[in-house]
């Protein structure tokens, strides 16, 4: 006697998982090693997702924390997708290493952005998360004390710039558009005569994937957002899915680390993927539901992303 599966509608989030930035990014490591051969090293998390990450290691990627860590062997370096300070790039050209730079071109922007506010006489306020490799790589492309990160509306309503001095702001690419409307408001009040970028610093990618996630969770009962817990964009959507109505968010690397009891007693689950999730990850999560549940799925599509990013020209073989 077959048992008969309960039902289950999946909202599947568009757009969801890999954006163009983490697209390129990886794809710089891989050509980097088909062209050079293992090892090329990574500094940082080329992206915040294991099974990437474990992935490029597999093929012969070596990551590391600091530039220290790597020997005088004249192979690649890769600098992270989330962006480095001044200081790393001048460190490996004194060693005379051959470094390739993935920064993200979204997170470039923000980086030359601070630089012409601080030229132009400007101080800076950050609006971005302590310690995360992108705020670490953005404060670093101006001298120390020349900006102010500021992490929420409380610092907003506290933040004691240097008085006389004309101010500018900048923000980490992967915040919560809402809160960043928030802390922004404020700064704009206190002080009136602050400059903004001319297009707002949250890339489209993170944008688009909190507006995918915020339909969908108006109608889940249930969201399961895949992504890595040291990933900011990620995390950020396991808490817009909750303020727009899910009864419960909650984040997971792989299929296999959801219990699929969750979703008893639940009509509708929707399923989002953080900027640096492939979209396998999300199909593990379909199939570790279809264990349990007969399930029926739905694309809730809000844009369309149709940009790609040029990787660099890299060096010659010899």
């Amino acid at each position: 006697m077959t048992v008969q599966k309960p039902r289950l509608h999946v909202l599947l989030a568009g757009p969801r998982g890999f954006c163009a930035g983490v697209d390129r990014a990886i794809r710089i490591v891989e050509e980097a090693l088909k062209r050079h051969g293992p090892p090329v090293y990574v500094r940082h998390e080329i992206v915040h997702n294991r099974f990437v990450v474990e992935g490029l290691e597999r093929q012969g990627a070596v990551f590391v924390e600091e530039l220290d860590e790597i020997p005088d062997d004249g192979q690649p370096v890769v600098f992270s997708a989330h962006g480095v300070p001044k200081s790393v790039p001048a460190a490996a050209q004194r060693r005379e290493m051959y470094f390739l730079d993935a920064t993200c071109p979204l997170v470039s922007k923000v980086h030359r952005e601070s630089e012409r506010h601080h030229a132009r006489g400007r101080h800076l306020l950050l609006i971005g998360h302590e310690g995360h490799p992108e705020v670490v790589g953005t404060m670093g492309q101006v001298p120390d004390g020349a900006m102010t990160l500021v992490e929420d509306a409380a610092a907003a309503r506290r933040v004691a710039p240097p008085p006389g001095v004309p101010l500018a702001y900048t923000t980490q690419t992967t915040l919560s558009v809402d809160d960043t409307a928030g802390i922004v408001a404020i700064l704009r009040e206190r002080f009136p005569g602050i400059e903004g970028p001319a297009k707002e610093d949250i890339c489209y990618a993170t944008t688009n994937r909190q507006a995918a996630v915020k339909a969908v969770a108006a109608r889940s009962d249930i969201v399961v957002v895949v992504g890595a817990p040291n990933s900011s964009n990620s995390v950020r959507l396991r808490e817009v899915a909750e303020r727009a109505g899910a009864p419960r968010a909650v984040m997971v690397q792989r299929g296999a680390e959801l219990d699929p009891a969750l979703a008893e007693g639940c009509a509708t689950l929707g399923i989002t993927a953080g900027a640096s999730a492939p979209e396998v990850l999300v199909q593990e999560v379909l199939d570790r539901l279809r264990d349990r549940f007969d399930i029926t799925t739905e694309e809730v599509v809000v844009a369309v992303e149709d940009i790609v990013f040029r990787a660099p020209r890299m060096r010659a073989v010899a």
